[in-house]
């Protein structure tokens, strides 16, 4: 025996699961999850020229950074909670606590090299800014 098609509601309801699940395959990002970490490299340049560190979902975005000597890094907190970005050794840079929304500046070493650095309050945060 054939199946009816359906009619009415049915088919209404039946349109609205199809238009839902392509919206959601639609915002997927294709990524396959797992962060990319230290593998991740770039410089990012701002409108104002200098040279951007998000933190977003208790991560560095881009976790490994490569800036010239003395440039302005800025370290915005798309993040829920307190964050800083601070170097592990020598403290040649510190942006000090950032709150949620908000931003800092500072200034990258003038010596060329790796620069290791976590986020003080949570140290399983971590990424490299490279001077060169």
């Amino acid at each position: 025996m054939p199946f009816p098609f359906p009619t009415g509601a049915a088919r209404l309801a039946a349109a609205a699961c199809a238009l839902a699940l392509t919206a959601l395959v639609g915002c997927s990002d294709g990524g396959g999850g797992g962060g990319g970490g230290a593998t991740e490299s770039a410089t990012r340049s701002s409108a104002s020229g200098g040279t951007q560190v998000t933190i977003k979902d208790f991560t560095f975005e881009p976790a490994s950074l490569t800036v010239s000597p003395g440039a302005k890094v800025t370290v915005v907190n798309k993040d829920s909670t307190t964050h800083t970005l601070t170097a592990s050794k020598g403290g040649s840079f510190d942006t000090g606590d950032i709150a949620p929304g908000k931003s800092a500046t500072f200034t990258a070493p003038s010596t060329a090299g790796d620069f290791p650095y976590a986020c003080t309050i949570h140290p399983f945060m971590k990424g490299t800014l490279t001077v060169q």
